[in-house]
């Protein structure tokens, strides 16, 4: 495929470990893009099983690949996908591009996502992070189970205008979660539009927050990173309750709150500025109100659409 130089130009990282299972659907999806990358740097941290012989097989063929290799490292946390990505950044200090995206190791995508994504690029010079909904095994779909809307981008595939990621400082490395989400908040905060379109949709093979932990401890897991992240208790409430109507039903939504509220108890600190936590609570009290507003009334909602562009 040759690329579209009438699209802005990008690059991809993909901070990959243990994903052997995965990463060859990931590396087939982006070599059949209608718009290539001007590099891919995959990291390969860490990894115990065979994901960088995976890798070594496309080398040779792809010259805009490269293999980053990373030792093992003993503590395991969120903060370890920064690093892997910071590691890849470093090797495209020398090329020139516009757009630059953090893409997972385990995804599928259509031939024409990055071509998609990039055309919205161009129309909107505002727009500082894009992304689209995605699917998963079991019928999940962010469109429609989540309420996170249209404005916020999945960690999965997000793609930031180059100063639009200068200027929020990159990822943090936050060692309990949330990069992502800070990211495209704090891009928000500043002026930046952040989107995700439902135009187009990847599939994402691991059901969120799973790897290498239970479906309950990743749901507690969750519910102490919307604490750390400054989430409304208001908000959490309503979330808990609504993931119990959710198969497994009670189990995954008593886990969410159990793990806010332990998190609240122990005062854990919070990575995020009071600035930010004010800006996040201010949206999730909007959509409150909106979901309030509708079950009064007897109206049906779109989650994707609860808050405005």
């Amino acid at each position: 495929m040759e690329r579209q130089q009438c699209l802005p130009s990008y690059v991809l990282i993909t901070p990959a470990r243990n994903e052997e299972a995965f990463m060859e659907k990931t590396i087939e999806s982006v070599i059949h893009q209608t718009c290539l990358p001007l590099r891919w740097i995959i990291v390969n941290d860490g990894s115990t099983d065979a994901t960088g012989e995976l890798v070594n097989r496309y080398l040779s063929r792809y010259r805009w690949i490269e293999l980053v290799n990373l030792p093992k490292r003993r503590e395991r946390n969120f903060a370890a996908k920064v690093y892997a990505f910071n590691a890849g950044q470093e090797r495209l200090k020398k090329v020139n591009y516009e757009i630059i995206g953090n893409l997972d190791s385990d995804v599928s995508l259509d031939p024409d996502h990055f071509e998609f994504l990039l055309g919205k690029f161009k129309e909107e010079p505002r727009l500082g992070v894009a992304g689209t909904v995605f699917k998963e095994e079991g019928g999940y779909n962010s469109e429609t189970d989540s309420f996170e809307g249209q404005l916020h981008v999945s960690g999965q595939c997000q793609m930031f205008r180059r100063q639009c990621f200068q200027d929020i400082g990159g990822y943090f490395a936050n060692k309990a979660g949330g990069i992502d989400w800070i990211a495209v908040a704090t891009a928000r905060m500043l002026g930046w539009k952040t989107r995700s379109f439902r135009e187009k949709s990847f599939f994402h093979y691991r059901h969120l927050g799973t790897a290498e932990r239970s479906p309950f401890a990743a749901a507690f897991s969750y519910g102490e990173k919307d604490y750390y992240l400054g989430g409304h208790p208001l908000w959490e409430v309503f979330r808990a309750a609504y993931r119990m109507t959710k198969p497994p039903y009670l189990v995954e939504g008593l886990a969410l709150g159990l793990g806010y509220w332990w998190a609240m108890l122990r005062r854990v600190e919070r990575p995020v500025s009071k600035e930010l936590m004010a800006f996040h609570r201010r949206e999730q009290m909007q959509k409150l109100k909106i979901i309030i507003k509708s079950l009064l009334t007897f109206k049906p909602i779109d989650k994707f659409t609860l808050l405005p562009e």
